[in-house]
């Protein structure tokens, strides 16, 4: 009989910690009360894990490294003792809010995870369940970036104290663009970088933001609204629903059959215009605003620039064929920095700041300084996708030819084909006679 891996005994003990911590009521909650050292660890800690160390786990798995079943090991048992160190602190109490069922989410996530890992590692079922269970666990290991970004928002909205008495709305609002735009930066960034593994020869990229700009902007024109009277912003922000759905529409007409089109940038553009303007109950908030809306701008005049004289309407090359140009890392550092901005726009943050005496110039230096690390962080995790385990063993040995000989020193990426037939586990000698072969 196999003794019964620690790991699910590690989860089991996080799982029973849960009970033992008591959730208090608003009416409890002291907000001049300190913060303890033992929730800044948790913070520390479970932002580390998740931000960092799982993302990275996660690309080594789909290079199939053997580093990946010992870093998510190591994630495993530092995000357990954050989790305990979360139900251990003292100091200022919190109000229950949506962070906590989604801890229990990431429990039984974690829960499955390792169990599907421990299966695979047993190389059994073959040709009947073993299949299955390589593309749960794929899928699985690819939520790992968006569970944790958005548990550490809820983290953030929490330690804060914010989004209650009729806040939420806003908050939503904020964080959910906020992020979607980060996310398409990051997204940006690993087209261009490895791009020719994830789009087709049928579409171009400006067909699939086209398509989400006015899917979005169908959402927004009918959700900004919410009875009574219109106010000038839920006449700003409906008519930015409509703008996002009829540009969107034009940009998936013109984007058809592979071609490039300018749209998606120009709708971002007159978005980021718009917000320029916005006014705000308070200075810093209007001031802030602004600079989001001008870095919006600039980050859609450079991908304007981009498309229009650097590709000349041509599709984009890759990081690894070497013909990337340095102007080309700015549309996505733009919308990630953009992103941060918005999301930290809220009036309670602002008025948070405001009070701390905390000016616009500097308040946006700080947001900047995160995009920065956030870019960094990104383009590391590329790095290690493109250089690490199977596809640094690719590298080594030139690439993988194309078979009609076309392309830079006729090379390509690693297509996600060659990709797609993993397990997020180390690379043993039964592993390496799974690999594909050309």
């Amino acid at each position: 009989m196999r003794p019964i891996p620690s790991t699910l005994l590690l989860l089991v003990a996080v799982a029973a910690t849960a009970y033992a911590h008591e959730h208090h009521g608003e009416a409890e909650i002291d907000p001049s009360v300190p913060i303890d050292t033992i929730t800044w660890l948790h913070v520390a800690l479970q932002a580390f894990v998740w931000l960092v160390l799982f993302p990275a786990g996660m690309v080594l798995g789909m290079v199939k490294s053997r580093w990946h079943i010992p870093l998510q090991c190591v994630g495993l048992v530092l995000t357990t003792a954050g989790y305990i160190l979360g139900h251990s602190h003292g100091g200022r109490q919190f109000t229950w809010t949506v962070h906590v069922p989604m801890a229990t989410v990431i429990i039984f996530l974690l829960g499955a995870q390792a169990a599907l890992g421990i299966y695979l590692k047993l190389h059994i079922h073959q040709n009947t369940l073993r299949p299955w269970a390589v593309r749960a666990h794929g899928i699985l290991g690819k939520c790992y970036p968006l569970v944790g970004w958005v548990q550490t928002v809820f983290g953030y909205v929490t330690l804060g104290g914010y989004c209650r008495d009729g806040a939420l709305g806003q908050c939503l609002a904020h964080y959910i663009m906020g992020s979607a735009f980060i996310a398409y930066g990051i997204i940006m960034a690993i087209l261009l970088s490895v791009g020719a593994s994830f789009i087709g020869k049928k579409r171009s990229q400006e067909w699939f933001d086209s398509w989400v700009i006015c899917l979005w902007g169908i959402v927004n024109t009918f959700t900004e609204h919410h009875g009574g009277a219109w106010t000038h912003k839920d006449l700003q922000h409906t008519m930015m629903g409509v703008l996002w759905w009829a540009g969107g529409a034009l940009g998936i007409f013109l984007s058809r059959n592979n071609q490039r089109t300018l749209i998606p940038s120009l709708i971002i553009m007159m978005t980021g215009w718009a917000f320029s303007g916005h006014a705000q109950a308070l200075m810093l908030s209007t001031n802030v605003h602004a600079v989001f809306g001008v870095t919006l701008i600039s980050a859609a005049a450079a991908r304007i620039v981009e498309i229009a004289f650097f590709l000349r309407g041509k599709p984009s090359g890759t990081l690894r064929e070497g013909n990337i140009s340095s102007w080309q890392w700015l549309p996505p550092f733009g919308l990630i920095a953009s992103g941060c901005l918005f999301m930290s726009a809220t009036d309670e943050e602002l008025q948070w700041a405001d009070s701390l005496g905390v000016d616009h110039v500097t308040y946006s230096l700080i947001l900047f300084s995160a995009a920065f690390i956030i870019f960094l962080h990104v383009l590391l995790l590329i790095h290690i996708y493109m250089y690490a385990g199977q596809s640094g063993d690719l590298v080594k040995e030139g690439g993988v030819k194309l078979e009609n000989g076309h392309g830079v020193n006729g090379y390509t990426p690693v297509h996600v084909a060659d990709a797609e037939v993993f397990e997020l586990g180390g690379l043993d000698e039964e592993d390496a006679e799974e690999l594909p072969t050309k």
